[in-house]
């Protein structure tokens, strides 16, 4: 597999993770995989709060379990920037909540090749609205990969 597809593989699988629903648990484990360990998450809240992976998943069990019945992301296109063992990935996602609300969002992404393996080292994203559109090239961008 090539690193492009080593990467590609990496963003798409990473959110399916996440997937929970009455009866069935988000998979943290799988999740944690895909980091390294002292990695960084920045949600899109404001002002920026940098969290550990840990704190993320106690947050996400803490607050959006709660309020959340269900919840399931599919990435839809990313557009990637590697040098060596160095990438950048900008990926957009599609996010259903409670089985009928949609929204959408861009991700950031750094990652290391460590081992043979990417990892993320720092993710980041931020919600789409009408005033912070997803650019149709990056929507486009890799979606049937």
């Amino acid at each position: 597999m090539s690193d492009d597809e080593a990467i590609i593989q990496l963003v798409r699988n990473h959110f399916e993770a996440l997937y929970w629903s009455e009866g069935e648990e988000p998979a943290w484990e799988r999740f944690r995989a895909d980091f390294l360990p002292d990695a960084v998450l920045c949600s899109a809240a404001r002002p920026a709060q940098l969290r550990s992976v840990h704190g993320f998943i106690e947050r996400m069990e803490t607050v959006a379990r709660k309020n959340l019945l269900s919840f399931e992301e599919h990435t839809r296109g990313m557009k990637i920037l590697r040098f060596g063992s160095v990438a950048v990935v900008l990926a957009s996602s599609e996010l259903l909540e409670n089985g009928t609300e949609t929204s959408h969002d861009i991700s950031g992404y750094l990652l290391v090749k460590s081992a043979g393996r990417w990892l993320i080292m720092a993710h980041a994203w931020d919600q789409a609205d009408e005033g912070n559109s997803i650019l149709e090239e990056l929507y486009r961008e890799r979606a049937g990969a």
